[in-house]
This record gives structure tokens, C-alpha cells and sequence, in this order.
């Protein structure tokens, strides 16, 4: 557990994901930063005393180090203007619906909005947004205004909302809320000491803040020393350097990286530094992607050497690489032994059997090969 803090404190959060073609999102950057763990650490930190980790929106709906749950809640505070329209919309034209959701969170929590909807006499038939039931928009609603909060997810992935002051640490409830400036100030700091370096981009888009609430936090923290002005070789923007960060001589990383990792959030920074033009394309027409479904970049020593479509199919107790691409830089025979490694941690990790090459990418006749040779 000592590890599992040591991450949080160093990323500050993890990202919250429904996809499961490998596994859930918040458990792989874990992975990538430790090597095979015990996933019931996180579950731990997120969903029992002492809670190191709460449920909020940081860079999407993430699971966020608790010692920020102050720092976040202006945003609670700005629900009427950035929550979504179908909360707004809810909040506004059925008043006494929240109300009612908000009594029975409080009365029989925690809860999921099913379990509410199945208690909820006179409810509202109305469908909003995604085809969720009014009293989930009601729900996400009082969950954005931190009047609810999520006590854990279930099996089924669904929020488990219960009262904030169930859930949270005394210790962190008590916390006087800080100036909207300060929030800011914090957050980019998080921010900043999980990038090492960056641009009012990068550090604007890890926790979502706007490009002037960004500008005057950075600006404090260069005058207070903890941020310093740099240059990038190949940037036009300015760069900022976290003057804690580590800067040793040689880094010899292996790790395979979510899609929804920390590291790859702002594809610019990923770009410009590593010369590795990443995107998602969960959400692209599957005729038009060009590598798959949910592909993972593979970061060996100090650059991004493959990337590979992969799928826990666990059906069949198999860990399935479907496409394997080499980086133009990288030696194909090199990044295939070592990847052929990592999966193999990964398998092991995920409780798969085996490990099964598919045809696509110019990586998968080095990485198949590679496979065949290890020991069975």
C-alpha cells in the first residue's frame, strides 16, 4: 500500500473508464508504474477507511487523491454553469425529484441510482441525456454539486453514492474551503509535479482548469520557486520545469501505458517531447482506424518504441495481441523481445494462460517469433 500512496501522491489521480476490453482504466497505471500488483490495494484506497482515493471530475471522472477533495470543490460550486445540460435541465424543472433522491441517498445509502429507482414512489418517467432514468440525472447532478458522493463502484461498474460525510475522511471534511485562487494554485502544482515539464497546455488540461486560471496559478509558482521557466528543444510555447522533479542520468523504463494514462493525456506534450503521435480510437468507425481498438503504447528506456492493439479475452483464459507496430526509431528485434517480456507480466497479472499474435502491424512477425522462443 506504501506503493500504491506512493503513486497517488505522485499523479495525483487516475482516470475512470466503462471500457473493460482489458482492464478497467484506473487499475493499469498502477501496472505500468509497479509491474503486477494486487488490484484489491486500489479497490482498498478507494473504497474503505482510511480512503486515499475519492470519486470527482479531475481530467474526466477520475479517482483523485482525497487530499485534493478541497481543492476541487469550486467546481462543485460551479455545477449551475459547467455540469451538463441534462443535470442543469433535471436540477431546474424537477426540484422536488432531487430533493427526494437526495433524502433517500441519505436515508438508505449507499445506494446506486437503481436502487433508488426501485424505492422511488411518483418518479419522474422522463428519459435525459444518454437514456438515463431522471432519478441517475439526479443523481449525477447532486454527485457534480458534492451534495452525494461515490462510495465506491460495484461489480456492475455503477456509482454507490452515499453522503460526503460517510465517505470522506473526517480529517479532509474539515478542511476550510480555499480561495477559487488557491484551488488553482494547487491543482497545477499536482499537476506540474506529475509531468516534471510542461506548458500552460499541459498543465491547463490535467485537471481541466482554463488557460487564465492556469496562467495566474503558474505564475505563483514561479515566483514562489517551485516552477521554472525553460526551454524545449523544438517548443515555440513556453515551458515551465518542476525544480523538485528528478532529472537522472538514464532511465530504463519498460511499461506498457493505458490509453487513459496520466502520461498520455495532452497529445501535443506527448508529440513534441517524444515524437510519438498518439490517438484513442475507441470512439473511430472501425473500418477507419489505423491501429485498433485499444492499443496501447509501449514506452522502452526513454522513447515510445510500439504500440499494440490488445484484448483480455478471458473466455478463453488468453491475452490476445491483435496488432503489434514498431516506432520508426526503434529496433524491431530489440522491441520485440523486450514487449514480448511485458506481456508476459501482463498475462500473468491478468490470470491468463497464454499469449496469441494476430497478423496486423510490422511488429507482429518480430514479437510472434519472439513469443515462440520464450519458455512455455
Amino acid at each position: 500500500m506504501r506503493e500504491i500512496q506512493a503513486t497517488i501522491t505522485r499523479i495525483a489521480q487516475v482516470q475512470i473508464d466503462s471500457i473493460n476490453v482489458v482492464r478497467r482504466a484506473h487499475y493499469l497505471p498502477f501496472f505500468s508504474r509497479l509491474g503486477p500488483y494486487d488490484t484489491g490495494l486500489v479497490d482498498r484506497a478507494a473504497g474503505r477507511a482510511p480512503r486515499r482515493l475519492f470519486e470527482y471530475w479531475g481530467h474526466a471522472a477520475s479517482l483523485i487523491d482525497v487530499t485534493l477533495e478541497p481543492a476541487l470543490r469550486f467546481r462543485a460550486e460551479r455545477a449551475g454553469e459547467e455540469a451538463w445540460g441534462s443535470m442543469r435541465r433535471i436540477a431546474a424543472d424537477h426540484p422536488g425529484l432531487v430533493e427526494r433522491v437526495l433524502a433517500d441517498v441519505a436515508r438508505i445509502g449507499p445506494v446506486t441510482a437503481r436502487g433508488i429507482d426501485q424505492v422511488e414512489d411518483g418518479r419522474a418517467r422522463e428519459h435525459w441525456g444518454w437514456n438515463w432514468s431522471a432519478v441517475k440525472t439526479a443523481c449525477e447532478w447532486l454527485f457534480w454539486t458534492g451534495e452525494i458522493t461515490a462510495a465506491r463502484r460495484n461489480a456492475q461498474f455503477e456509482r454507490v453514492y452515499d453522503l460526503p460525510d460517510r465517505v470522506l475522511p473526517a480529517a479532509v471534511r474539515s478542511v476550510p474551503t480555499p480561495a477559487v485562487v488557491d484551488a488553482h494554485v494547487e491543482l497545477v502544482r499536482r499537476a506540474a509535479a506529475a509531468l516534471g515539464i510542461g506548458s500552460m497546455t499541459c498543465f491547463a488540461d490535467y485537471f481541466r482548469l482554463t488557460s487564465d486560471e492556469t496562467a495566474a496559478a503558474v505564475g505563483t509558482l514561479v515566483a514562489a520557486g517551485e516552477l521554472e521557466p525553460v526551454e524545449v528543444a523544438g517548443w515555440a510555447r513556453p515551458a515551465y520545469l518542476w525544480t523538485a522533479a528528478r532529472r537522472p542520468r538514464r532511465i530504463d523504463a519498460r511499461a506498457l501505458l493505458s490509453p487513459f494514462d496520466s502520461m498520455v493525456f495532452e497529445r501535443r506534450r506527448l508529440r513534441e517531447l517524444f515524437g510519438f503521435d498518439y490517438r484513442i480510437e475507441i470512439y473511430v468507425p472501425a473500418a477507419r482506424r489505423r491501429h485498433g481498438y485499444y492499443v496501447y503504447p509501449f514506452l522502452l528506456g526513454e522513447s515510445f518504441a510500439a504500440r499494440v492493439d490488445l484484448k483480455a479475452d478471458r473466455a478463453a483464459g488468453c491475452l490476445r495481441v491483435l496488432g503489434a507496430w514498431v516506432e520508426q526509431d526503434a529496433d524491431p528485434a530489440y522491441t520485440a523481445r523486450e514487449l514480448s517480456l511485458e506481456l508476459g507480466e501482463l498475462a500473468r497479472w491478468l490470470d491468463l494462460d497464454r499469449i496469441e499474435t494476430g497478423a496486423r502491424g510490422d511488429l507482429i512477425g518480430d514479437l510472434t517469433a519472439e513469443m515462440e522462443r520464450q519458455p512455455r
